[in-house]
């Protein structure tokens, strides 16, 4: 390398540690001149630009992703065994033998009609139905219960367990490889006993019964009843036969009328032969020989004859009436003493029975019949009520009343070989929901069927709606409106429920995390916005913004205010050209 060349660089180097000297020196300042060069900027107006748009007001729910209508699943009471005095939670069967889990549910879809569980070997069945079991289901029973399970066996819906719906349970349990409960060895010797209970007290009331009828002291008052009760109803015999006339008054009234007719016939005597002499003589006829003269015929004596024979038949006639009369009066007389009888005799057999009644009643053995009286009443009630109840039933935990089938189970609680004391499983719905909740402040903007717009942590958006907010919210579909699930929200929020608008591909992300905001509100189009700060409210009351004329002056406009929306509220200028899009609105002074 020549000397020349290496001068070149030499110098070269030189220039460009030198110019960076320059610029270093140049940029390096001292305290006094850096405090020197720091100056308050010239005050100026932050402004933001009108503009049209459209605004969509929403809340925001943070919430979590399930299956809808989660509802625990309890046992009604005892799986097996007689099913008439299992009580609810089920913990112990027939005989007290421990309801013991032998297949626990499985998780997955479920459908009407399916086997939930098994429990000391006995199915529990799964039905549609809005009322809960809460009872053994035995022949005799009544209640919207057994038209839940008559519409699952699907036979006459008549509310009552009758004999077909026994038949019908029967061929249910059958065609899914079980038998359906019957009555048991214990239950055919409860029948046996309570008969012969029924038979025993039949027996002792008629011991009693007899004995209190035969008892000395009430056996002459007995008598005396008796007595009277015959006596009674002679009299009335005698009085429904009495004659109205006697044999004797009979004959003698014959005689009378007999007698009548004897005067009527010497009256008629009497009378010819009076008018047979009252005759005139013949006329004589002309003749050669005159005829002897002859003297007038004297009636007196006929006359007598014929007055005397009528008086005599006026008085028979009138001993006939008389008699008669005095027939009658007899009669009447006979018949008031016969009535009189009547009474007599009723009175004493009135008397009597009182007086046999009340020994009756103050004797000891009375008592007795009538708590012989009382045990076999209540024995043919229990005998009755029994029979009523006894043949095939359905326990009270072989049947699980679901609202909505087909369902899915959740999450089984027990598993083979737990006792049953409480929940069994959780079924949910085939249905997705996101639980959440908001601030109560903006839980006021809410109304069930709101559109909202869901989002997952993936980033993929689907839409939902809004299906219940408070109580509503947090109810299963088994729980009354004022039971709340255990875990109660903080005072300040209120849950909300919403259904997603698809269940495409949402199975994978059941229980993730979501965010949900619902739309409450939103302008027909675009509108005229600024952001919330630049509207201000003046002495008056009235909102208006300041629309920048430069850096440091501005002007205002009176405007009404509308929909609110992410920090930024709808305007509308009062009067109109004041504000349009694209001028500066003042949002601060600094």
């Amino acid at each position: 390398m020549g000397r020349s060349r290496v001068l070149a660089l030499v110098m070269a180097g030189v220039l460009v540690i030198a110019g960076v000297g320059w610029v270093v020196g140049s940029r390096l300042r001292s305290p006094a001149d850096e405090a020197a060069g720091r100056r308050p900027p010239k005050p100026s107006l932050v402004t933001a630009a009108a503009e049209r748009r459209k605004l969509t007001s929403t809340v925001t729910v943070s919430g979590t992703l399930t299956y809808g209508s989660p509802l625990p699943v309890t046992l009604a009471g005892t799986v097996g065994g007689s099913g008439l005095t299992g009580g609810a939670g089920g913990v112990g069967g027939a005989g007290g033998t421990p309801q013991r889990v032998t297949t626990a549910p499985r998780p997955g879809p479920i459908r009407a009609g399916q086997v939930l569980m098994q429990v000391n070997g006995r199915p529990v069945f799964v039905m549609k139905g809005r009322k809960p079991m809460y009872r053994p289901l035995v022949p005799g029973t009544e209640g919207d219960d057994v038209k839940q399970l008559q519409r699952a066996l699907r036979v006459k819906v008549s509310g009552v367990f009758d004999a077909t719906t026994a038949a019908a349970v029967k061929r249910w349990y059958a065609r899914r490889g079980y038998k359906a409960q019957e009555p048991d060895l214990e239950s055919r010797k409860m029948l046996q006993q309570l008969r012969e209970a029924v038979r025993t007290a039949e027996e002792t009331l008629a011991a009693d019964r007899k004995a209190l009828d035969e008892g000395l002291d009430v056996r002459p008052l007995r008598l005396r009843h008796d007595n009277a009760l015959r006596d009674l109803r002679s009299a009335k015999r005698a009085l429904e036969e009495a004659p109205e006339i006697t044999p004797e008054q009979d004959t003698q009234l014959v005689a009378l009328r007999r007698a009548v007719r004897t005067a009527e016939e010497q009256s008629l005597a009497a009378e010819q032969a009076l008018a047979e002499a009252r005759k005139p003589a013949p006329t004589p006829t002309t003749t050669t020989t005159p005829a002897p003269t002859s003297s007038p015929v004297d009636t007196s004596l006929l006359e007598m004859k014929a007055a005397n024979a009528q008086q005599d038949l006026d008085e028979a006639r009138q001993a006939v009436a008389a008699y008669e009369e005095q027939i009658r009066t007899d009669h009447d007389k006979r018949l008031e003493e016969l009535r009189k009888a009547v009474r007599t005799a009723k009175e004493a057999e009135v008397t009597a029975a009182q007086a046999l009644s009340r020994a009756r009643k103050v004797s000891p053995l009375r008592m007795k019949v009538a708590h012989s009286r009382a045990a076999l009443a209540e024995a043919t009630s229990v005998l009755a009520e029994y029979r009523g109840t006894y043949g095939v039933s359905v326990p009270a935990g072989e049947i699980v009343f679901l609202p909505k089938l087909p369902a899915r189970i959740d999450k089984a609680e027990v598993k083979p070989g737990d006792t049953i004391e409480g929940k069994v499983a959780t079924v949910t719905s085939s249905a997705f929901a996101v639980t959440g909740s908001v601030d109560a402040k903006e839980a006021k903007l809410l109304r069930p069927g709101q559109e909202a717009d869901m989002e997952t942590m993936d980033g993929t958006r689907l839409p939902a709606t809004l299906t219940a907010t408070g109580v509503q919210a947090r109810l299963t579909p088994a729980q009354g409106e004022n039971d709340k699930d255990e875990d109660e929200p903080d005072a300040g929020s209120v849950p909300v429920l919403l259904t997603p608008g698809s269940a495409k591909g949402l199975k994978p992300l059941v229980g993730s995390a979501m965010t949900v905001r619902i739309s409450v509100g939103s302008t027909e189009g675009e509108v005229l916005a600024v952001p919330v700060s630049a509207v201000v409210t003046s002495a008056d009351g009235r909102p208006r913004v300041r629309v920048a004329l430069d850096a440091d002056r501005s002007r205002e406009v009176e405007v009404r205010t509308g929909l609110t929306a992410d920090g930024i509220v709808e305007v509308t200028p009062v009067r109109a050209g004041e504000l349009k899009e694209g001028d500066r609105v003042v949002v601060s002074d600094a």
